[in-house]
């Protein structure tokens, strides 16, 4: 078992009582056992910062770090059973890849024969049983990121943690560690922490999400939820390879209909349980992504009318970047026929899609 719990994290940093900086702030959380959580969030939101925390490298200003009921705030790193992979691998250049991953177990004093077997049994499962004699400056980026996993599994941890492991790797070796990682976590059935701030890796990675700003925990789901079901207006900005669009509007009714207006849209709100949360003329944000806006001939119903300013190539799809008076937007397309600059156009939205945000508090407001 390896459970862990944090109970009111708080990490700060100080020259004077005038000059603080809170990294985190009262943060509460429960990773379950065999879990892959990734901590996601922009530079400076405080989850390199968390992670260190609980490895052992940095002092809990407040709160408490439980492993498996145990709390372990004034307990040293060794003593946690938890392995580290640090962004720059931290090998030792001098020392082979053989020596790299026996050296926690040659300071334990483990016998000679079992750290051969152990060594050999981890290298094979990482692909590297070939490279054991050379040293760290002779392998690739790849070889290094293995290293490194393999000197964190000889110690058999109870918990994985993972400094964006990855983030020194071109994108197709990303992409194939990636793959690498998820398959050990199965096969190791240990709790694997991992923090990034690529939420590609996380959706790739986790089965849970915390996305983290400012030093709070600002929505914890799987990857499914936080995508689908974004808590606040942070979460749904951040998370989707192309931003979701925002409209800023109000709640208007008319004639026993409900509505969200703004300059350039007036969309119905056919959702009673939605409507039951809102006030006359509360101020709103209308929250929907690229992929959820469709392109509909000018002789249909349509939503919006407004000007294709360019188009996108991505491949597969693309992006169509949108403008109306103070509004732009951008729809993903995978329509073959070019659009013109400043080519009028006609979208509807996917009313199943639609998000809706309270401006003043930026939560959704399904989850008010």
């Amino acid at each position: 078992m390896s459970n862990i719990y944090f109970k009111n994290l708080t990490k700060v940093y100080s020259k004077s009582t005038k000059n603080e900086f809170k990294a985190v702030k009262n943060i509460s959380l429960e990773i379950e056992n065999e879990e892959f959580v990734v901590f996601l969030g922009p530079s400076g939101c405080g989850k390199t910062t968390t992670l260190r925390m609980l490895a052992g490298l940095e002092e809990i200003t407040e709160g408490e770090i439980y492993i498996d009921d145990v709390m372990v705030n004034d307990m040293e790193p060794k003593d946690r059973n938890i392995a580290m992979v640090f962004q720059n691998y931290a090998l030792y250049p001098h020392m082979s890849v053989y020596d790299n991953i026996a050296f926690g177990l040659k300071n334990r004093k483990v016998d000679k024969k079992r750290i051969d077997e152990k060594v050999i049994s981890i290298a094979e499962i990482l692909g590297i049983e070939k490279e054991l004699r050379r040293r760290p400056k002779e392998l690739s980026g790849g070889q290094r990121q293995r290293v490194a996993m393999g000197r964190a599994m000889v110690r058999n941890p109870k918990v994985f943690l993972m400094d964006e492991p990855l983030s020194n790797l071109d994108v197709k070796l990303r992409v194939q560690m990636r793959n690498e990682l998820i398959k050990l976590h199965k096969d190791l059935r240990a709790t694997f922490v991992f923090v990034t701030h690529d939420q590609v890796e996380a959706m790739t990675l986790a089965t849970k999400i915390v996305v983290m700003n400012e030093g709070h925990i600002m929505q914890v789901g799987s990857p499914k939820e936080i995508f689908n079901s974004p808590k606040n207006l942070f979460v749904a900005g951040f998370i989707g390879s192309s931003q979701m669009n925002f409209i800023s509007g109000k709640y208007s009714v008319d004639n026993g209909k409900s509505y969200f207006v703004s300059e350039c849209i007036s969309i119905e709100i056919d959702d009673e349980n939605l409507t039951k949360k809102l006030k006359a003329n509360q101020e709103l944000i209308l929250g929907i992504r690229p992929e959820h806006i469709r392109l509909v001939d000018k002789n249909t119903e349509y939503d919006i009318e407004l000007r294709a300013n360019f188009t996108e190539n991505m491949g597969s799809y693309k992006n169509v970047y949108m403008s109306l008076d103070s509004t732009d937007l951008i729809m993903q397309s995978d329509f073959e026929e070019a659009l013109d600059n400043n080519e009028k156009i006609c979208i509807n939205f996917d009313r199943n899609k639609i998000h809706l945000f309270d401006k003043q508090t930026q939560i959704n407001i399904k989850e008010m």
